[in-house]
Order: structure tokens, then sequence, then C-alpha cells
């Protein structure tokens, strides 16, 4: 029997080659190739909200700019620069600001913003001169462009009491002048000013002190000398003693001083802000902050010739002369205690004008036109040698 010939088996196919892999470098390059094809009208759209957004912005400043022109035309052609200035109105406008805030932006950063709007506007009339401890770059000077803005002309003067003379000569609108440190205490300086002088306050300033090493080179090995404020050498005096125990320290009497003097030496640093840095063409010996307390804070002072009404939320100073005797600090407190005001600060300072007999540097929460603050004050008088109104004025505000 004849056997049926074999099928021929099928061909099986040929195998199909692999893909070549594409390099992850080239993978992540074709996806962003690709990707603003998708992205880019969604990202034109933003960008000219954005676009229509800063012409509003500019077109209301303008108008802004307008009506503060309109305020200072109504006030006269001779009223000069300190006339328009009015801290108050000021702190209103800011506590409002802070008060709408909803984000994303802080509340510092927002009244940034409108402290320099406010200070360019007020700054078509005439610029106010602003005295502070200089030389340029000091804290102090951070304290003048954080309460004034940038359109004041800040005027550096050598020492504390030189800015307590040209306010009080007319040469400068106002003053900043420090007046304690969250660590150190109470710049005593300021407060025996207050003693003789007969300006008054009319702000306050909390700047946050961050302080730095800083070089010309920007290296540790290289430091054997250290310029710095004496303030500012108790304030990092935990950093220099682990890092830099056998390094001279000159105290000089202002930090900016002192980077001036380190920016020509090639084995000195300087302890300062950053701005001082800038200012003198320091580098950062180590990137971060030596100070011993990371919140360290100054208190600054506005000095100026007048007192200013009410903001709503102020800061009344005094200063009581009493005689030395039993009881006296009682009668001196109980009255504000009475009405129900608040102490924030207390400093005794020995009186210039007679033996045994003190000066009381007195914080008070509330302003001089408050009825309780008079009946308190009233009923002061009769416990105390002397009472001077150092002012009235807005609380810092962030």
């Amino acid at each position: 029997m004849a056997t049926k010939p074999a099928k021929p088996k099928a061909a099986k196919p040929a195998p199909t080659p692999p893909k070549a892999a594409v390099p992850a470098k080239k993978a992540k390059a074709a996806k962003r190739d690709t990707a603003p094809a998708v992205a880019a009208p969604v990202l034109s759209d933003v960008r000219a909200k954005i676009d229509h957004i800063d012409r509003s912005i500019q077109a209301l400043i303008a108008e802004r700019a307008n009506f503060a022109h309109q305020v200072g035309k109504a006030k006269g052609k001779l009223a000069a620069a300190v006339d328009y200035y009015r801290p108050e109105r000021e702190a209103q406008v800011l506590r409002m600001v802070v008060d709408r805030n909803e984000g994303p932006l802080s509340d510092e950063v927002l009244v940034h913003v409108y402290r320099e709007i406010m200070s360019a506007c007020l700054a078509q009339q005439e610029p106010l001169k602003i005295g502070y401890l200089g030389p340029e770059g000091t804290f102090s000077q951070q304290a003048v462009l954080k309460h004034f803005g940038r359109s004041a002309l800040g005027l550096p003067l050598a020492s504390i009491e030189e800015v307590f003379q040209e306010v009080e000569a007319g040469n400068a609108d106002f003053g900043v002048v420090p007046v304690e440190n969250s660590g150190q205490g109470t710049i005593q300086i300021t407060l025996d000013m207050f003693l003789t002088s007969n300006l008054k306050i009319c702000g306050e300033v909390e700047l946050r002190v961050q302080q730095y090493l800083m070089s010309r080179s920007g290296r540790l090995e290289d430091v054997e000398r250290v310029y710095g404020h004496p303030q500012s050498f108790m304030q990092t005096s935990s950093w220099l003693r682990a890092n830099l125990p056998k390094a001279e320290k000159v105290p000089v009497s202002s930090n900016a001083e002192g980077a001036r003097r380190a920016r020509n030496a090639d084995d000195a640093a300087a302890i300062g802000g950053e701005s001082a840095g800038h200012v003198y063409g320091l580098k950062k010996v180590v990137t971060k902050p030596i100070q011993n307390d990371a919140d360290n804070t100054t208190r600054f002072l506005v000095i100026g010739r007048n007192i200013f009404p009410t903001s709503g939320h102020d800061r009344t100073s005094v200063l009581v002369f009493i005689h030395d005797k039993p009881g006296a600090l009682f009668d001196v407190l109980s009255p504000f205690a009475r009405h129900g005001i608040s102490m924030n600060r207390i400093e005794s300072r020995p009186s210039h004008n007679a033996k045994w007999e003190y000066g009381f540097f007195i914080d008070l929460a509330g302003h001089v036109e408050d009825e309780a603050m008079q009946a308190a004050l009233a009923e002061l008088k009769a416990h105390s040698a002397q009472i001077k109104i150092l002012g009235s004025y807005p609380v810092a505000v962030p």
C-alpha cells in the first residue's frame, strides 16, 4: 500500500528582532521635546493673565500716587516732608493689609511691598531724612529701610548721641536708634539720652538680627583677628569660643565699621549682617548665622519732635522720676493697675538731676490720649517728683 507523502512543515515566522533600547537620557529628552506642545497654550494663558494683573496693579499704584500728591497739595506749599508723614495712618494701612491677607504670600512680604509703595508716594513731595547709627551697612540702616522704605534718605551718623542731636537740630526729620535686644537687654546709652532730650518716640521697629562671620577670603583658617560691636561679641560668644578661641577680638563702634576694616586685611574677619558684607565686599566664612540665639531680635525706636494721634493699637513710654523711699515703686505702678493698663516693660536709671533720685522708663499698652491713661497719669503725679511723656506710638507691624 502506497504511503501518503508527508506534508511539509510550515516554516516558523522569523522572530521579530528586539527593539533597540532607547537610552534613558534620550527618552527624557524626547518627553521634554513633546511636553511644550501640550503645556505651551496653558502657560501662555497664565502669562497673559499675569500681564493683565500687572497692568491693573501699575494703574492702581499710579492712581494711589496721584491721590497722595493731592494730600500734599492740600497741606500747602510751605509744608515740609515731616508734615506729610503720619505714622499712625501708615500703621493702620499696614494692619489692614495683614488682616486681609489670605496667602500665599506671608504678612511680612506684603507689609514690605506696601511699605515701599507708601514710601515712594510720600517721597513725591520730599524724601524724609532719617538719621541712624552708621556707617552704611549697620543693623540700624536695615531698621530704617524696614520702617521708612527705600525712598527715604538715610543719614549715617557716628553715634547714637549724634542721631539725637541731628534730629533736635532739624537736620534730620526722624532718627532710628536701638533700645533693646532680646538676648542682651537694654542699650543703656539710648535710655540715658532720653533723660535730657526733649525728643519724642514716634514709632518702633522690631528687626530679626542675624550675625555672620565674614572676611575677604571667606576662609576660616585665615582668621586671626575679629572685628565687631561689643553687643555682637556677646551675641556670638558661644560660636567664637568653640571655633576661634585664640583669635583677637577687636571692639568697634559698629559692625559696619568692623566690615570696613576687615576688607583691608587678609587675616581679619568681621561680625555683622549680610548687608554689611555686600557693602564692603566680604564673603561669609560660614554660611549659617553664628549668633547664640536663633530668634535674636533688636527693637529700635523712631525718634522725632512730635507726638502723633492714636493708631488704635499703641504703646506709650514714660519716664518717671521718684525719690528713693519705701513703697515708692508701688506708688508708681498701682495707678496703672487700678485703671487696667498693662505694663510691657520697666527699667530704672539713676537721675542726672538730683542725688538719690531715680528714673523709671516704663512702656505701657495704650495711647496718652486714652481716658484710662490720662486718669492713671493724673494719679501718678501725686507720687512722683516728675513725669515725662516720651511718646505714644504704633506698636511695631511685622
